[in-house]
């Protein structure tokens, strides 16, 4: 399963990168293989308790690092009829058939 998760700690002024910073270690100390993007992180994930259990962290981060309002944007693609990766959909829409 490959998520997409965007974290947007609201009135926290222009610049969120400690707030993301945050978010990603929560992320890297999962062991989950990810990719960082310009607008979001892309997450391999097992399943749904997992991917659901790691934005709880995330989430949690955020709050500890003293946002008091969250919005989470999270886009979850569920291949059931073949496994997907992150690399396997770049590589579907980057190289010729």
């Amino acid at each position: 399963m490959i998520a997409q998760i965007s974290v947007y700690p609201i009135g926290e002024g222009t610049s969120l990168s400690r707030f993301v910073k945050k978010g990603v270690a929560v992320i890297e100390g999962s062991g989950y293989t990810y990719e960082i993007g310009g607008m979001g992180t892309t997450i391999e994930v097992p399943d749904l308790d997992a991917l659901f259990d790691l934005v709880k962290k995330i989430h949690a981060a955020h709050v500890a690092e003293g946002a008091r309002r969250v919005v989470i944007d999270l886009k979850i693609d569920d291949r059931t009829d073949k496994k997907a990766t992150i690399e396997s959909k770049k590589t579907a829409v980057t190289h010729p058939h």
